[in-house]
């Protein structure tokens, strides 16, 4: 900086950071380059025979088993069954754990009763219960439900009890001092507020409700991704087991998706001040 434009003493002139938007295009290109590098990573071993057949298809081959797997159906079929299994457990494990959030985070009673069992209860893996699932339940659609709606229960009830906690106590009793009621508190301040952490609940529970699935589909099932996959694993096609594992990918994807886009729409503040 010149002395002409330095301030008298050791001041300096403020020059404050303010970040460029990048092109929309641009930002997908960026996001799509690692993947594409991985691709052609994969592509590059099978052509150069560093990667067998035997031990994993090329790209060109899982492109045909795909379809094959379309054109007969079972693709189709197995791709409804399972999100249909993670999609009701999901729902079940989002409904629990807000509910369970809510009655710990807003009441001193609910905490004092519920959150040392919850907390223990957290602490177990939901892979140790698929013997007694499988007890309780038998190998029936119940058993894989059930289990991914545990695994999904507690990352939401951890983010919502948390969010709830951290709801302003000033706001919460300026609220009650104009007579307003806990229903309305909990619908029109506390979860708003608790809304950040809610939507980063969500993004966990997504995840795991996917890495469930794929230990509920272990459980003898007759349909769905899991069941492809045990069927390739039984005749050696590692092509089609490819094609299982990136159907996965894709929904883990598609999953964290959808909670980008809700951010955008219920907190659209965030996005534009996000600075990186």
């Amino acid at each position: 900086m010149s002395t002409a434009t330095r301030p008298p003493g050791n001041l300096v002139t403020p020059r404050p950071y303010l970040p460029r938007d990048r092109p929309r295009a641009v930002s997908l290109t960026v996001r799509a380059l690692g993947p594409l590098l991985l691709i052609g990573a994969w592509w590059t071993a099978s052509a150069t025979g560093l990667l067998t057949p035997d031990i994993l298809a090329g790209p060109p081959a899982v492109v045909r088993a795909v379809g094959e797997l379309w054109g007969n159906g079972e693709l189709p079929d197995a791709l409804a069954a399972s999100l249909t299994r993670s999609g009701t457990g999901l729902l079940l494990g989002l409904v629990a754990g807000v509910v369970l959030g809510v009655t710990t985070g807003f009441s001193r009673s609910g905490d004092e009763l519920l959150d040392s069992s919850l907390q223990a209860m957290r602490t177990i893996p939901f892979l140790a219960l698929v013997p007694l699932f499988m007890v309780w339940f038998g190998i029936t659609e119940t058993a894989k439900i059930l289990l991914i709606a545990f695994a999904t229960t507690f990352p939401m009830y951890v983010s919502t009890a948390g969010g709830v906690r951290g709801t302003d106590r000033k706001l919460l009793e300026a609220m009650r001092s104009f007579g307003m009621g806990r229903l309305a508190l909990v619908r029109e301040v506390v979860l708003p507020s608790a809304l950040p952490s809610l939507l980063s609940g969500l993004r966990l529970s997504m995840t795991l409700s996917v890495i469930a699935l794929v230990a509920a589909e272990e459980i003898n099932a007759t349909a769905g991704i899991g069941y492809l996959m045990s069927q390739a694993q039984a005749y050696a096609r590692t092509d089609v087991l490819a094609v299982c594992i990136l159907v996965y990918a894709l929904l883990g994807l598609t999953a964290d998706g959808i909670v980008r886009l809700l951010e955008r729409l219920l907190m659209p503040w965030r996005t534009l001040g996000a600075v990186r």
